[in-house]
C-alpha cells in the first residue's frame, strides 16, 4: 500500500517550482541577477539549501556575481519540459474536476488535459473544449493520447475501482483528490491531495499558536 509520493526528488522538485515562481515575479519586476541568499529568503528555505538544490539539478551560476535570472528560469523549465507538453485526464466531473478542467493556467506549463471521464449522463452531455467521456471510452483515450497521468477526482468509494483502471492501462502516476489511500504497485507514483487534512492542519496550527 502506498501511503505517500515514493519520489526521492519531490521535495526538492517542489523547491525548484517555488524558485521559479519568485524568479518569474523578479524577473516582472525587471531583475536581472539574483544571489542565493536573496532566492532562500523568498522561499523560506537557507542560501545554502538553495545552492544544494541547483546543484541536484546541474543548475550552474556564479555564486559571487549572482545568477541570472534569466537563464535560471530558462534551466528550471528545461528541468519540467524537456520531454515537451504531457497530456493527461481527468476522473470525475464534480466540482473539483470541473475547476481542473477549465483551469488556464495548465497550457501555460505544457499540461494538456486532454478528456475528463464520468458516469453521469447529464456530465456527458456538457459542452466543453474539453469533453466528458464515459468509462467505456478509457482505454481508447488513454492509449490516443499517450496518457501517462491521470487526476482522480471521484467520490471515496469510486477512487480505488477507478485507479485500478488506470494502472491496468498504462497510467503510472496519480494525483488523487479523493480521501482514501489508493492500493497501487510500488511502480506507481501517486500523490494524495486531502483538501479538508490540509484545511484542517492549518486551522491546528493556527489555534495552538493564541
Amino acid at each position: 500500500m502506498k501511503k505517500n509520493t515514493k519520489c526521492p526528488l519531490r521535495k526538492s522538485l517542489k523547491r525548484i517550482l517555488l524558485y521559479r515562481g519568485s524568479l518569474l515575479r523578479l524577473q516582472a519586476l525587471g531583475v536581472k541577477r539574483v544571489y542565493s541568499y536573496t532566492l532562500g529568503k523568498e522561499t523560506g528555505v537557507s542560501a545554502e539549501q538553495v545552492r544544494k538544490d541547483f546543484s541536484e539539478y546541474s543548475i550552474k551560476g556564479n555564486q559571487r556575481g549572482g545568477y541570472h535570472v534569466d537563464q535560471l528560469i530558462h534551466e528550471m523549465e528545461e528541468i519540467f519540459y524537456s520531454k515537451g507538453s504531457q497530456n493527461i485526464i481527468v476522473m470525475g466531473r464534480g466540482n473539483i474536476g470541473a475547476s481542473l478542467a477549465n483551469y488556464s493556467n495548465f497550457i501555460h506549463r505544457q499540461i494538456n488535459i486532454v478528456a475528463t471521464f464520468d458516469i453521469d449522463p447529464s456530465k456527458q452531455r456538457i459542452r466543453s473544449d474539453i469533453p466528458v467521456y464515459t468509462m467505456e471510452r478509457l482505454k481508447e483515450i488513454i492509449d490516443r493520447f499517450s496518457v501517462r497521468t491521470a487526476i482522480i477526482a471521484v467520490p471515496e468509494q469510486a477512487a480505488q475501482m477507478v485507479c485500478d483502471q488506470l494502472t491496468e492501462y498504462g497510467v503510472m502516476g496519480i494525483i488523487n483528490f479523493a480521501p482514501v489511500i489508493l492500493k497501487v504497485s510500488d511502480d506507481i507514483i501517486v500523490n494524495n491531495l486531502n483538501l479538508s487534512d490540509e484545511i484542517e492542519s492549518v486551522i491546528y496550527c493556527v489555534s495552538h499558536q493564541v
